[in-house]
């Protein structure tokens, strides 16, 4: 029996608004009721903080709501869950932060209206308003950074000061201090060779995509009593500071600094550039903690004040790749291994660090540490022990998919799960005692939200002829997910879905656009292809010099094992017949060279701001660097382009077999992309257009890279839906 089934527009554009809307959840506080002293046990307080797609209007909603949990005398681990609050709509909030006793709440809040533009940072307690101060207006910087590479949003421990980055002054000779203003009918005008006049064309470098108006960042301090701000003196002038954090006796700050010299490359989704961590007191003297050799991140300081754990890597090579965990012990000045690279895990064991820590991630007694990271198919919740330098997982991928780590306070831990076939959701348990983390007990909060769906995990090895001889022995993996709502012994279509990076990666966890297309009643293939994340450092290594080869061959292996489990136990049959692709970035460069070098394979493609040709990309990308490490050569900043070089990323590239090309193809590019530019998109374009091969192009003008908007996903999606139908010959 073949799928036939084909939906009207309106019909996709109803289902995918549908699931779309399911609501993610991106932040969590937690705060002790101390004054409620119940028979039963002890009352929490938990406000966690949603996002949501609202595709009439085009809008990302954000939204608190609030629980009541109550840990029983009785047994520690067992929690009693009272219904939540009602949502409560955040309006225009760019950054938020609770104060450790969770008394005070302040806000980054961007405003509308008669203010429009204007930023203003506020404080709340649990009655009002308390204070409010006009950034803006006070002039003393530029826009406040509510970036996750750079913001930040600390209360000092007294909580009468709160931290924060904002763009510094970027006129040559102009002070931190606001000038007066002019008088009603003065002018305002300056005579022609003032700094401010011959400056007003000069260039300012930035920190590429996605941080497009951040250049010169600067450590800010508002104390809140007085109602002023005052700009951190004595950053060395090489660095440029973000992630900071106050010390516990409030007399200096740690923030990592990025080196911008001799200039700046692309940082959003880099964990490869040069930084250190640094302590800076408020007199302006500043101290690098850490060794100026390698790329740091995440710096989080344990309750009792003394240690200080942060993320270490390599600097240039694999633009993400396995990290290391580090500790700095503040009273005996020394720093120690936490947790070290994996090169090749086994299948269940803990296969790296991967990913950012959560703000709030040690346990209370300052000796353990919680995080989130990548496992092979999965993300997994882990526990460090600082004294053993024991990793221990402590989630159960079998009961609630991929887990994410929000929060952990008073040793309750917040966690975000969700599954291929499940919707997000909370999940909340307190953390054991050291050495008992294996039975920790998790209760979710709210229903489960199963939506119709099969997974199944690919476990796969390379034939002889595919194995790389420098890192032989590696395997990766693909996740299959197929609908069970359909009749049995139906043929379906399949979607080869490729993730881009090249070294991030497929969780099994909640996917809006897989979601909706197996609901469509197509199969999806999602791969894991060598030098995907969540399978050890060796794996990642092994794709330098060998992209457009290895991870083509990788891909094209896991949908040729899809097709070839066909079991009589199987309820679906994938049709080898209705083989579609489709990815983003370098998940588009994969989907051109497969449509390309395996031509008569798959019917239709779909890709959203792909790399196409690496050697024209050199001169207009973000991160040059990634350019000459993807093909396998050594970058340094003075480097210039030799006809060998040039030559080695034509031949790795796509626009290589376009001449191949037989699919029809359907591009999607964003205007304003600085990762990878929109004209890589018109470059195949316009050779597909010059031999007469199908060919359409969704042009964003606003949209940058991960064409984000939520009007404008909406619209790939659709268009996506109906080019592979049309192609298909889905009647």
């Amino acid at each position: 029996m073949e799928f036939l089934a084909r939906m009207e527009p309106d019909a996709i554009s109803t289902l995918y608004r549908e699931y779309s809307g399911y609501p993610t959840p991106i932040s969590a506080f937690v705060t002790a009721n101390d004054y409620m002293a119940l028979l039963n046990g002890t009352s929490f307080t938990l406000i966690a903080e949603w996002s949501q797609s609202e595709t009439f209007r085009g809008a990302r909603l954000h939204y608190a709501q609030q629980w009541t949990l109550i840990q029983n005398y009785s047994k520690e681990t067992d929690i009693d869950i009272q219904p939540p609050s009602p949502c409560s709509l955040l309006h225009g909030e760019l950054l938020s932060s609770y104060s450790l006793s969770g008394d005070l709440k302040a806000v980054v809040r961007e405003t509308s209206g008669q203010f429009a533009g204007q930023q203003f940072l506020e404080v709340w307690s649990n009655s009002s308003l308390k204070k409010i101060i006009h950034l803006t207006a006070l002039n003393k910087h530029g826009r406040v950074y509510e970036d996750a590479q750079f913001g930040c949003l600390a209360w000092s421990t007294c909580e009468s000061r709160l931290l924060y980055v904002a763009e510094g002054k970027r006129s040559i000779g102009e002070s931190y201090t606001s000038a007066p203003s002019p008088s009603a009918g003065e002018s305002t005008a300056r005579p022609l060779g003032s700094p401010s006049e011959k400056d007003r064309s000069m260039y300012w470098e930035d920190w590429g995509e996605g941080l497009t108006s951040k250049s010169v960042p600067v450590l800010c301090v508002a104390d809140v009593a007085k109602g002023t701000v005052t700009v951190l003196q004595g950053v060395p002038s090489h660095v440029s500071p973000g992630q900071a954090l106050w010390a516990n006796d409030g007399e200096c700050v740690f923030f990592v600094g990025w080196w911008h010299e001799p200039f700046r490359l692309g940082l959003r989704f880099c964990s490869n550039r040069r930084s250190a961590l640094f302590c800076l007191d408020l007199e302006g003297n500043c101290e690098c903690l850490s060794g100026d050799t390698s790329s740091v991140s995440s710096p989080r300081l344990s309750p009792d004040g003394r240690y200080l754990v942060y993320l270490e890597g390599q600097v240039f090579g694999p633009h993400s790749q396995c990290l290391t965990m580090q500790q700095y012990d503040l009273e005996m000045r020394n720093i120690s291994l936490l947790v070290g690279v994996v090169n090749r895990p086994k299948k269940d064991e803990f296969a790296g660090l991967y990913e950012a820590l959560p703000p709030r991630c040690w346990a209370s007694d300052s000796q353990r540490v919680v995080f989130s990271s990548a496992r092979r198919n999965w993300r997994d919740l882990f526990v460090v022990d600082r004294i053993t330098r024991r990793v221990t997982r402590i989630s159960d991928p079998e009961k609630f998919g991929s887990w994410k780590l929000l929060t952990i306070q008073n040793n309750l831990m917040v966690v975000h799960c969700s599954h291929l076939n499940e919707a997000p959701r909370l999940a909340v348990a307190f953390l054991p005692l050291a050495g008992g983390e294996e039975e920790v007990s998790w209760d979710p909060l709210g229903e489960s939200c199963l939506r119709g769906a099969i997974v199944n995990v690919l476990d796969i090895i390379p034939t002889p002829q595919e194995e790389n001889p420098e890192y032989s022995g590696l395997d990766f993996g693909a996740l299959l997910v197929t609908s069970n709502h359909l009749p049995s012994r139906t043929k379906v279509p399949l979607v080869v879905f490729i993730h881009g990076g090249p070294h991030s990666q497929f969780f099994a966890e909640w996917n809006v656009t897989t979601a909706v297309l197996v609901k469509l009643g197509f199969a999806v293939l999602m791969v894991n292809y060598r030098g995907s994340t969540g399978f050890g450092q060796d794996s990642i290594l092994s794709l330098a010099g060998n992209i457009g080869s290895q991870d083509v061959k990788d891909v094209q292996r896991a949908v040729l094992t899809a097709l070839a489990d066909q079991t009589a136990e199987k309820l679906l049959t994938l049709d080898p017949d209705k083989v579609v692709v489709m990815g983003g970035s370098h998940g588009g460069f994969l989907a051109c060279h497969l449509i390309g070098q395996y031509p008569d394979f798959y019917k239709a493609c779909a890709v959203r701001n792909p790399v196409i040709n690496a050697a024209t990309l050199l001169g207009t990308s973000d991160i040059v660097d990634w350019r000459y490490s993807c093909v396998g050569l050594q970058y340094s900043y003075d480097q210039l382009p030799t006809p060998e070089a040039l030559t080695t990323m034509l031949q790795k590239s796509p626009i290589s077999y376009a001449p191949q090309i037989k699919s029809p193809v359907l591009l999607m590019l964003g205007g304003k992309d600085r990762r990878v530019s929109p004209h890589q998109g018109l470059e195949l374009y316009r050779s597909l257009k010059s031999r007469g091969s199908p060919v359409r192009l969704l042009w964003f003008a606003e949209d940058a890279h991960s064409l984000a908007r939520v009007d404008t996903q909406a619209d790939c999606f659709l268009n996506v839906v109906l080019w592979f139908q049309q192609h298909l010959h889905l009647h």
